[in-house]
């Protein structure tokens, strides 16, 4: 199930966020948010084009097919709602997550059904009639996965470039 991926050294960013308010001042800050920013980049573009190339099928079987009626694109709609944020003080460090809020209200379970591999749901709102389309693999865990490492490594180098120019 998709959820945000965080990147938190709690206590290194915490007592780096401390002395950064007390002796760096914005210029210091701005310096560290950008490049924090910059090492989550990646996983947010990499999660962006997975979802926008999903294979997404359905049970197959006698029913019929054909071009969707649907005039939102879903795919789309799910990869312009995935967001990084920054935070330097309070709670630091690099979140990627996907805006609920930025996805129609019928939508908001999607990302995370997706990722399962099973979305279930009526034929053209007919709560009658119900399909199940599959997706695989997960869109969300397996760039988290392969991105983690480089992202938590790369923050570290920042946080030690950021100790030795308070120093």
């Amino acid at each position: 199930m998709p959820r945000d991926v965080r990147i938190l050294n709690t206590g290194s960013l915490l007592e780096l966020s401390r002395r950064l308010r007390t002796a760096g001042g914005p210029r210091l800050r701005n310096n560290m948010a950008r490049r924090i920013r910059r090492a989550a980049e990646p996983l947010h573009q990499d999660l962006q084009s997975s979802i926008r190339g999903l294979d997404i099928r359905s049970q197959g079987g006698a029913g019929r097919s054909g071009p969707t009626l649907n005039t939102r694109p879903l795919r789309e709609t799910i990869a312009n709602a995935i967001r990084i944020s920054v935070r330097v003080s309070g709670n630091p460090g690099a979140t990627v997550w996907i805006d609920k809020g930025r996805l129609p209200p019928d939508m908001k379970n999607v990302p995370d059904r997706l990722n399962e591999g099973r979305l279930r749901h009526p034929v053209f709102g007919n709560r009658r009639r119900w399909v199940n389309q599959y997706a695989s693999p997960p869109w969300w865990d397996t760039p988290v996965r392969q991105h983690r490492p480089r992202m938590e490594q790369e923050v570290a180098r920042i946080l030690d470039d950021v100790r030795r120019s308070l120093d």
